[in-house]
């Protein structure tokens, strides 16, 4: 793992579907971060909300989505095992990719590291990272001078480049 610099480590959080014991999209992603908080992960801060489409387009609900910046002492595979641990805690079953879900946290940047897609491990940064308004937008709202950590593109320039119909936000 290579690290690049210090820096922040930011998680994605987004639902759009309902949970039976939590509420809305969004309640239960704010009673996901408090269980973060509970198992070493402290949230620092939250983006604003944003309503948006679901990638790729579909008829599905759509999202609820933010970005937190949290502080933790653990390294990014088990925080990465964390998040994991609290989707399945929330009730996410993994079936088909891009299904609609009740929680999906993603580890996006940790402190600017760089590593590869290895089994079992975080890929760092997040490998859709750069290609998702619904991550890029709430994330230049916590860190306007933010930066790829691979390719070095500022995240206006990176939020410039999408497509103007990707990931309505």
């Amino acid at each position: 793992m290579e690290k690049t610099r210090g820096g922040s480590i930011f998680i994605g959080a987004g639902a759009n579907l309902a949970h039976p014991t939590y509420g809305s999209p969004r309640e239960t992603l704010e009673a996901a971060f408090r269980e973060l908080e509970g198992r070493g992960v402290r949230v620092q801060r939250v983006s604003p909300w944003y309503r948006t489409a679901p990638v790729p387009a579909s008829d599905q609900p759509w999202y609820q989505n933010a970005v937190v910046e949290v502080v933790t002492a653990v390294g990014p595979d088990r925080l990465l095992t964390t998040l994991h641990e609290v989707e399945e805690a929330f009730g996410r079953v993994r079936t088909v990719a891009n299904a609609a879900r009740m929680i999906d946290l993603d580890l996006l940047d940790f402190r600017g590291e760089i590593a590869p897609e290895s089994p079992g491990r975080a890929t760092l940064p997040h490998p859709r990272l750069a290609t998702r308004a619904f991550v890029l937008r709430p994330l230049a709202d916590l860190a306007p001078d933010w930066r790829h950590p691979v390719t070095g593109e500022p995240i206006q320039g990176l939020l410039a480049a999408l497509p103007f119909d990707e990931g309505r936000v």
